[in-house]
Formats: structure tokens, sequence, C-alpha cells
């Protein structure tokens, strides 16, 4: 792959959000401070404000009071009478539809993005959006003879090259099947890398963010619940009424240390131990994540024998936290690393679990499928 960006694309700075949103009988309040860097994950249920947020920054939402703010330059300063144009905010925007021009080639609706850049700054770096998409085998096809991962992999190509300061993704896989899902996380996971330019990626989907967030804003019925660093928050187990008493968990950094090539899987390296996982394409050395529902995390007191769980992982108890109904969300330490699991009442008192208890925390490997690892990860 070419040279990246250059480091003037885009400031370090922050993202500062201060603005009420209205849509009809619908509220958001929107207070929050974002990294100008990586990839933030705005997340929530259906309803939460997710596509507001990012119509208000885009500034096509209609009725927004406040402050929104980007590497120091006011979108929106209703005190001081400031309200960008659309196209004077420079932002890349995609749908859940490419919304790619039907009577033109994707050669010509990519030049369409790079004749939107402005005219200063660095030059539009053409072959190194063509690389990390992989777009150059479809220059000449028509819109309509795309797959719809080909399709968003254009529509990704055409908002880089107008040089965007940011970039808005709503929910751009809602429409994609798991493969061409898959398929194309891997690619934004390749751009985050090649194309520093900061991105809000929205999604009700936590196993997409586990791939490729580094920030989490977490929204709920027009609030701002949350916000900080993804991994922090999503083993937050205050944070489990908004993420999903079944999909709370922990996301683990890890490394790809060996390939078990005869039984299909692949052995992970985190400061906690190893895991073994359906085989992945990566080299060894590979960072990547794996993500592990507290659902998935079964507990044992001593080692069990005859039994098919690969994935054992020794750790003491931290905490206990009950929740409604009959569920207990254990806090464990495993060498550092913390992971959770989530069991009955019953099984709690069952087993004496409390503060200080050595355990062993039993994972499937098959719960760790492509869902729920991703990979291409360059080591900062």
């Amino acid at each position: 792959m070419g040279q990246p960006f250059g480091p003037t694309l885009v400031a370090p700075g922050v993202i500062e959000l201060d603005f009420i949103a209205r849509r009809g009988e619908f509220q958001l309040e929107a207070r929050a401070s974002l990294p100008s860097t990586g990839i933030t994950g705005v997340f929530g249920r259906s309803g939460a404000g997710k596509s507001t947020l990012v119509n208000a920054i885009a500034g096509v939402a209609a009725d927004v009071s406040g402050r929104i703010e980007v590497d120091g330059q006011a979108f929106l300063d209703s005190a001081s009478g400031v309200r960008l144009a659309i196209e004077a905010r420079r932002v890349g925007y995609v749908f859940q539809d490419a919304r790619l021009f039907p009577h033109l080639r994707v050669e010509t609706n990519l030049r369409y993005g790079a004749r939107r850049a402005p005219a200063d700054g660095p030059v539009a770096l053409w072959e190194n959006i063509i690389e990390a998409l992989d777009l150059s085998q479809l220059l000449r096809r028509w819109p309509h003879s795309l797959s719809g991962g080909e399709r968003q992999r254009v529509a990704i190509g055409r908002a880089l090259l107008a040089r965007p300061r940011l970039m808005l993704m709503d929910e751009p896989l809602a429409s994609l099947d798991a493969p061409r899902k898959s398929e194309i996380l891997h690619y934004i996971e390749r751009l985050r890398d090649a194309c520093p330019v900061p991105m809000l990626y929205v999604s009700h989907a936590l196993d997409e963010l586990v791939r490729i967030a580094d920030h989490l804003l977490l929204l709920s019925e027009g609030k701002v619940m949350a916000s900080g660093p993804f991994i922090e928050l999503i083993a937050d187990s205050a944070l489990q009424p908004y993420l999903g008493r079944f999909e709370a968990g922990s996301v683990l950094e890890c490394v790809v240390k060996s390939h078990d090539e005869p039984f299909g899987l692949s052995v992970l390296g985190f400061v906690g131990g190893e895991l073994r996982v359906p085989q992945l394409d990566a080299p060894l050395g590979t960072r990547l994540r794996a993500r592990l529902r507290a659902r998935d995390v079964a507990l044992a007191l001593s080692d069990p024998v005859d039994l098919s769980i690969t994935n054992r992982v020794k750790g003491t108890v931290m905490s206990l936290t009950f929740r409604d109904g009959p569920y207990v969300d254990v806090l464990l330490n495993a060498s550092g690393a913390h992971l959770h699991a989530l069991v009955t009442r019953e099984s709690c008192a069952r087993l004496g679990l409390a503060a200080g208890v050595p355990v062993i925390a039993l994972i499937k490997a098959v719960a760790l499928d492509s869902r729920a690892v991703g990979y291409a990860r360059r080591s900062r």
C-alpha cells in the first residue's frame, strides 16, 4: 500500500457536542467530547437518537440548537449565529444505501468525490484509497452490476476522495448479509490505518463495533449515557442495561500466536492466557480483539475433566453484581485481564462465589467465531 494520508489532513483535537436536536416529538440532547482520531462507535437501541446525532453533525437536520465544533471549527454555534452550510462542513456521509449515480461507471462516481475536494491541503491520494478498498477491478463496472458490499466500498471511497475532515457512517452494513458485513468491516479496518480521517460509525450491532471502534458513544432515549474508550465501556457492568443484558461482556486485546491446521483452530495470546478460536486467515503476530460475552463464560472451582470446552482461563473473583431476575454478573481478574461471566444466583450460591475466590473461566471455542474476533489492527 502507498503512503497514508499526510498528518496535516486532520489536525489533532476533539469533536465537541453540546446541542439539542428535535425531530417531531423526539428530542436528542447530545453533550460529549469525542476524539477527532480513530473510529467512534455510536451505539444504542432503535429510537435512541443515533441517526439524529449524525444528521445534526452533517447539517441535514433542521431543528438543531447549541454548539457543534470539530477541531476548533464551529459547525454550529447558536449563541454566535454560526450555522455552516452542509458543503462547508466537509463531512463525508455514507448511508445504508450506497446512493451511487446509476448512470455513471464506478470510476466516474469516484472522481465525482475527488472533484469535491478542497483546493488547499494535501493532494488526494487516489491510489491509496483504490488499494485500501480493493476497487481497481471495479472501475469500469456500472453500479447495477455490483454486489451490495461492492457498492458500499465504492460509496466509502467516493466520500473519502472528497478529503472530508470527518466521516459519518450511518448503519452502512444494515442491508448486507453476514459475509458481506465481514468483508466491509475488513476494509474499514484497513482504512483506519491507511487514511486517518476520524469516523463516527453508527450501529446497533456490538459485534461490528468490537472490530473497529476505538471510542464509544452510548445513547438511550435521546440521552448520552456514556462516552469513553471502547474497551473500558464495553466491560462496564453499570452500562449493561443500555448494552443489552446478554450482549455485555469483555473485549480482550490479543495477538495471533499459532495456527492448528489439523483441527482448524488458531491460538490467541492475551495477558491472562490463551484462547483457541476457529482458524483465522491472519499471519502470526497479528494484533486483534476477541469479544467474550458474559453469557458465553461458565465458571468452575477446579479444572474439570471429560469436558468438550477447550478454553480454560484461571482467575479470581473481583466482584459480584446481582441483576434483575436470577442473574449475577461475576467480574474476574485473570492475570490483569478482566473477564465477565453471567451466572444464576443458584449457581453463585452453590459454588460459594465471593470476592477473592479462585475460579476457572470456561469458554467454548465456537463462541469466538468471526463475529466475535476482529483482526488487522495495527500496533499503536
